[in-house]
């Protein structure tokens, strides 16, 4: 395994949290959604371009995996509009893992290693205890849409474990993933948003295009660290970005980021890691 990817990953464990941070920074979600969609449009058409189409087979799953990562875009902006960036961050990323690992054990009947059946509970304890850490939940919080946004983001998971195994073009299927989900969300903001929409474009242009290309490079360092590294270890690497986002919600948007917050989110950080070295 080469030495450089241990500090890969955790730069795309930055880079993942960093981008994340600039969606939040970002007022309105449709704006935040669309720009960091039209990133994702010209990376997918330069992948394309330099790795070519994946086989047919596996087009369909791109296509479904592309509309429900626009949903994802949505549902994650909401989330951070309402709430905290150093709350919502780390509940979303936990749930998929946790209900990934639950569709393979009960749909599928996976056996799981009792590592993996240490980090759920891990996993599930340190989540309940960060949707109470931050206080009592409450309406509007943003609680529910991060727990539908950890939903989505198990759901296009499992989609992609599919869809990339109907081709050898792992690449090639990422590309068309990222060229079809392009489209999808600036077309949508113009249709709710109406006149005025562009000039919000416009404005937000840096730092949007800029999240979205963060995006991109977090999404290939952790795409060429898998190809050389071990794919377990790479994975629970890439979940220190919940550490990440702590520090970036205290530094940035002045969350007060507790120990008591900090213990649950290492813990959570070390359930994840278990359930990704026990697969």
């Amino acid at each position: 395994m080469s030495v450089l990817v241990l500090p890969v990953v955790l730069v795309a464990a930055v880079l993942h949290a960093s981008w994340n941070a600039l969606a939040k920074a970002i007022p309105d979600r449709l704006v935040a959604s669309s720009l960091i969609a039209c990133a994702y449009l010209f990376g997918g058409v330069a992948g394309l371009v330099a790795f070519g189409l994946p086989a047919a087979g596996s087009v369909p799953y791109a296509v479904a995996s592309a509309l429900l990562q626009a949903v994802y875009l949505l549902l994650l902006t909401a989330a951070y509009r309402h709430g905290e960036f150093a709350r919502v961050y780390p509940l979303a990323r936990g749930m998929s893992p946790l209900l990934v690992t639950a569709v393979t054990v009960l749909v599928l009947g996976q056996v799981v290693p009792v590592g993996a059946l240490l980090g759920i509970a891990l996993i599930v304890g340190a989540l309940a205890a960060l949707v109470f850490v931050g206080g009592r939940p409450k309406r509007g919080d943003g609680i529910g849409l991060a727990a539908a946004t950890g939903a989505v983001i198990a759901t296009y998971t499992l989609v992609d474990g599919i869809g990339v195994r109907h081709t050898s073009n792992a690449l090639g299927y990422a590309a068309l993933l990222f060229a079809l989900q392009g489209p999808l969300l600036p077309t949508l903001g113009r249709l709710l948003s109406g006149p005025g929409f562009a000039a919000r474009l416009v404005r937000h242009a840096p730092m949007g295009l800029l999240g979205g290309v963060l995006s991109l490079l977090s999404y290939g360092a952790v795409v060429w660290a898998q190809s050389v590294g071990n794919l377990a270890l790479v994975s629970a690497l890439r979940e220190t970005s919940v550490l990440f986002a702590g520090a970036i919600g205290a530094v940035f948007f002045a969350e007060r980021f507790s120990r008591a917050r900090m213990l649950v989110t290492a813990v959570a950080v070390g359930g994840i890691v278990l359930l990704e070295l026990a697969q």
